[in-house]
């Protein structure tokens, strides 16, 4: 991100979901791996927690698994490896190459400007659009293309999710900045 345009562009989360092995036995795994988790009354899958890199994971016994918290791809890369040790170690057959990959970032970044979001509303499609300040100060705005959430707040923050990719991120970027250079 050495891109000055993009300087205040920062991933606040990356999630990340697929296959790390066939089908596990849940009850056994959280006896058998420290820090894993399972309580079938509130959620069908075990909970994980890695404290370095800080993620946390969500496994079910269909051998899929949701990891939360990332913060870069080297991150999924060291989590995974972390994961299919634990398991291996526990007695657990994981996949040779995890299936699992990024499908959800969420970004924050900064315009550096006050955004009127009324008038965004009264300019931008409506269809697009939802923005009800007695519920919630900011405004919701859907891209198509790349397919994405922003939340535009007065302040001129926004926070960016839907992207599986920080091009996509940019991208839909672009896209809000020029939708609001129209308006501004």
């Amino acid at each position: 991100m050495a891109d000055k345009k993009y300087e205040s562009l920062k991933i606040e989360n990356i999630v990340a979901s697929g296959a790390i092995a066939g089908s596990i036995d849940l009850v056994a795994l959280s006896g058998k791996v420290e820090n894993c988790v399972l309580n079938k009354k509130r959620f069908p899958g075990a909970v994980y927690h890695i404290a370095d890199p800080k993620i946390a994971c969500l496994i079910f016994s269909s051998g899929k698994i949701v990891m939360t918290g990332l913060r870069n791809e080297k991150a999924l890369r060291d989590g995974l490896a972390v994961i299919s040790k634990s398991l291996n170690e526990a007695g657990f057959e994981t996949l040779k190459v995890p299936g699992v990959a990024i499908t959800n970032m969420v970004c924050s970044y900064d315009l550096g400007k006050y955004i009127n979001l009324n008038k965004v509303v009264v300019t931008l499609n409506v269809e697009n659009i939802e923005y009800e300040p007695e519920q919630f100060p900011g405004l919701v705005y859907r891209i198509k293309e790349p397919k994405m959430v922003v939340l535009i707040f007065s302040s001129g923050k926004l926070i960016l999710t839907g992207g599986k990719n920080i091009e996509d991120i940019r991208k839909g970027l672009d896209v809000l900045e020029q939708k609001l250079e129209s308006i501004m």
